[in-house]
């Protein structure tokens, strides 16, 4: 079995890796939200009901909840500074545009300006 959650694993990585690294948009946002809302779920369900992640760690070959919880706060972890690396690349690129368009502007209004 622990072959099984290994090879989820890797897969899970991969789909929050293509996820990540991806064109933005309004579905990206609604995937994030609905990963948000399972993580929010999982982490009331383990409080509540902790001998539900040792059922499920166990048919995952994990072995222990604790353990379980720890592979899917890494992956969410992972999905969090994809998101972030991508929001702050989209930040720069617009900064960048804005500081041409400035220095462009300020070029223009000294050039045309009558001259003293």
């Amino acid at each position: 079995m622990t072959i099984i959650f290994q090879i989820l694993a890797l897969i899970a990585v991969v789909l929050v890796a293509l996820l990540t690294l991806r064109g933005g948009g309004a579905r990206r946002q609604a995937v994030q939200r609905i990963f948000m809302l399972i993580f929010i779920l999982a982490a009331g369900s383990s409080i509540i009901a902790p001998q539900v992640w040792t059922f499920a760690a166990r048919l995952l070959g994990v072995g222990r909840g604790t353990d379980l919880l720890l592979y899917i706060t890494v992956l969410a972890f992972l999905a969090f500074v994809g998101a972030t690396y991508r929001r702050f690349r989209r930040l720069e690129d617009d900064l960048t545009e804005m500081a041409r368009q400035l220095a462009l502007t300020r070029e223009q209004a000294q050039h045309h300006a009558p001259e003293e």
